[in-house]
């Protein structure tokens, strides 16, 4: 595995203050976050994956209207099916259980289920909504996903990934794509023999990719930063930023990868 499995680091943070800009609709049944450059134009897109607190989350429909902002039309689907985890939940809180035993019907949230709804999206975006280009970034939960959809001919033409988690190593050796990742100096999820792994796995392969780590930051500070620390405001900023240069060059600028 080139990450752990996800814990209680995995859903505790900071609510930042801001306005949505986006909308919310459907893609069949699946609620997703829609948010659209000023050009109102959709060929460049960011699938954002996000963490176990989901698409309704403040913090995350104020990234995907930042990555709007930068000129891409941002999509960013609901992969809990309506059962995301509240944030800041009870140290005793079992995200394990909640993974495979909770949800709809008790369906959990593993592969079995969120495979089809990424599946699902990458189809509209690819059709009805006039997508040519696929950029996808995923926190925490959500880089899994990305790592699976980077495969050859799984719809996602370049990766961003900040703290992942749950990523397995076959999934990283299968990607075909350009991959950047965002890394958080105390992370118990993707720690530093994590890290290594996974840059030993990108060095044997042909894609490009980045991975940058950031100081006196913990898992999950690219979405739930305590903005009031110069240090996590910082880092949380220049992650996202690193993955806006990422999109900019191998999304708006059409490189491809190597293999």
């Amino acid at each position: 595995m080139a990450s752990n499995p996800g814990g209680r680091c995995c859903t505790i943070g900071v609510k930042h203050e801001g306005e949505a800009k986006g909308e919310t609709k459907k893609i069949g049944e699946i609620s997703t976050y829609f948010s659209y450059p000023e050009d109102k134009q959709t060929a460049n897109a960011i699938l954002i994956l996000p963490d176990v607190i989901g698409h309704e989350f403040i913090n995350a429909q104020l990234i995907a209207d930042q990555f709007a902002a930068n000129g891409y039309f941002v999509v960013m689907p609901d992969l809990f099916e309506g059962d995301p985890i509240p944030l800041n939940r009870p140290g005793d809180f079992d995200i394990m259980a909640w993974l495979q035993k909770s949800g709809p019907q008790g369906k959990g949230h593993g592969i079995g289920q969120v495979d089809p709804i990424v599946e699902a999206v990458i189809k509209e975006m690819r059709s009805n909504l006039g997508v040519k280009r696929i950029g996808s970034v995923g926190y925490c939960f959500g880089a899994k996903y990305v790592a699976r959809y980077l495969a050859k001919g799984k719809g996602i033409d370049v990766g961003a990934m900040a703290h992942p988690s749950f990523v397995e190593a076959d999934e990283i050796k299968a990607m075909t794509g350009p991959l950047s990742i965002a890394a958080a100096e105390t992370d118990a999820i993707f720690p530093e023999e994590k890290r290594h792994e996974t840059e030993k796995l990108l060095k044997e392969m042909s894609i490009p990719y980045q991975i940058c780590l950031y100081s006196d930051v913990e898992h999950g500070f690219a979405v739930r930063a305590d903005m009031s620390k110069r240090e996590a405001k910082f880092a949380k900023e220049a992650a996202f930023l690193q993955h806006v240069q990422w999109f900019d060059e191998f999304v708006k600028g059409k490189r491809e990868s190597a293999a």
